[in-house]
């Protein structure tokens, strides 16, 4: 959808042609490797994508937020001093969240329109709620005047989604939708938010994101339970080791320290985690040497361990992760996001993309009768207003 189009389903949602909106865009991110880190204080490195969310907005001369998706048939209307209860489930909750936020904050901007577009796939694992709710405090903060600074802007949105939406996400989703830049991944440390761009030389590869169409039923409920098992860990741990995450421990020190911890459940769940983020500091090593198999080799790893310490992975995850590994021209493949469906990111030899698409989209439909849907991924900019004033 051009930006034609949504201005002609913005003026008829909400009449007045004669002022035009600002146009902001936030876009999905994929992580390459560091899954279930974040809300341990530990490492990632994820990548802004080119798709993602346009938000057109303008302001009214009263306190009415207006709020409209091209995308859901939900919308709402509701005065600002009001917003501090949830609309069941709805997609809503994302940009109220960040409203709350603002609101808590004692910032009292006016009524607004707002009319949302997003081509990330729902459900697909890859920060489309991130994705509003960044785009959404961009907004705000831009068209108010708020002098909100970039990693305010992030940690607020987190904030929204964990406090207002209910999900205690960590914050590596919005941070990469805020701070991405094309053709970087960025290595984070999620407990300090200290980074740096790693550039992304892929030679003759490409990612490429391959979707179960899983609906993902238990990726809400079983990622706060994981959230909760991290902390039962660090618990334990805490009796013989001071720690206030698991990412505080080294590979060797979890080896020496596991056994004071009790339940085998619940030292699997510890395991993934400092393994995970020894991964990620090895992916970067790899990465800054143009080592691109043994980065391959580590997104394997990753999933295996997603799979079999972690268990967030499922049959259909995990169906195509061994069915890329299989294919010509795959160096590695493992899922990003939550886990329970979404989807994998793989990396695939230009030349073998078109096979790989065929092949493993065949095989899947006929394992599973869900067919996948792929995308070769471009690492895009972050959060940014792509019409208006100066922009």
């Amino acid at each position: 959808m051009d930006i034609n189009t949504l201005k002609k389903s913005f003026f008829k949602h909400f009449g007045n042609p004669g002022l035009e909106p600002y146009i902001y865009f936030a876009p999905g991110r994929v992580n390459l490797i560091g899954e279930h880190t974040d809300y341990n204080n530990g490492y990632v490195l994820p990548c802004a994508l080119k798709f993602g969310t346009w938000l057109l907005i303008r302001k009214r001369n009263n306190d009415i937020i207006n709020l409209v998706s091209e995308n859901f048939k939900y919308t709402t209307n509701i005065p600002f001093p009001n917003i501090n209860k949830k609309h069941g489930t709805e997609w809503v909750n994302y940009p109220l969240g960040v409203i709350n936020q603002l609101q808590a904050k004692g910032l009292k901007p006016e009524g607004v329109d707002m009319l949302y577009f997003g081509n990330i796939p729902t459900g697909s694992g890859l920060s489309s709620s991130a994705s509003i709710e960044v785009v959404t405090a961009e907004a705000f903060n831009d068209l108010f005047n708020l002098n909100l600074g970039e990693v305010e802007i992030v940690k607020l949105s987190q904030k929204a989604e964990n406090e207002f939406v209910g999900v205690n996400c960590g914050i590596m989703d919005q941070f990469a939708v805020g701070m991405g830049k094309a053709d970087y991944a960025i290595f984070l440390d999620c407990g300090t938010l200290n980074y740096q761009l790693v550039p992304l030389e892929l030679q003759d590869y490409k990612i490429v994101i391959s979707n179960t169409n899983k609906q993902r039923k238990l990726a809400g409920s079983k990622y706060n339970e994981r959230v909760a098992e991290c902390a039962m860990a660090v618990k334990h741990l805490n009796k013989v080791r001071p720690l206030q995450t698991l990412s505080e421990l080294t590979f060797q020190e979890f080896i020496d320290l596991k056994q004071h911890i009790p339940d085998i459940t619940i030292r699997k769940r510890a395991k993934h985690v400092v393994s995970e983020d020894q991964r990620v500091l090895d992916a970067v090593k790899a990465l800054k040497e143009n080592n691109l198999k043994i980065f391959g080799e580590l997104m394997n790893a990753s999933h295996n361990s997603l799979r079999y310490d972690y268990e967030v992975t499922g049959r259909e995850l995990d169906i195509l992760s061994e069915l890329a590994r299989k294919r010509k021209g795959v160096l590695g493949s493992r899922m990003t996001g939550a886990g329970f469906g979404g989807c994998t990111v793989s990396l695939v030899r230009e030349t073998d993309i078109e096979n790989f698409i065929l092949e493993v989209g065949q095989t899947y439909h006929e394992l599973t009768g869900l067919k996948a849907e792929f995308y070769i991924s471009e690492v895009g900019d972050g959060v940014r207003r792509v019409q208006g004033i100066n922009a």
